[in-house]
């Protein structure tokens, strides 16, 4: 019975997320930093979420810093995502075996 009540709560927050903007905001925004702070939003709270995982997702710190280093600089020079995701953990796997 607790999983059906824990299913209409994330389906309630998720619904009352969603809905919230459209009832407040009915006009367009017209303020430029309001407008400039909700499009970087997102860039943020995925950074947030990512970067901690980055270094603690292989157990040591030296391989996850070689995998995000190889990843940067592939992206700076405009690799395709899969190629610079594929880059990245397999440097941090070889970098696993000196480390």
């Amino acid at each position: 019975m607790s999983i059906i009540i824990y299913i209409a709560v994330m389906a309630g927050v998720t619904y009352l997320i969603r809905m919230i903007p459209f009832t407040l905001f009915r006009k367009k925004i017209k303020s430029p930093f309001f407008r400039s702070f909700l499009y970087y939003i997102p860039y943020a709270v995925l950074s947030a979420m990512t970067i901690p995982a980055i270094f603690f997702s292989t157990g040591s710190i030296a391989t996850s810093v070689i995998g995000t280093i190889v990843a940067v600089v592939l992206a700076y020079f405009n690799f395709p995502l899969i190629a610079v995701a594929l880059a990245a953990a397999g440097s941090a796997f070889f970098a696993g075996f000196f480390f």
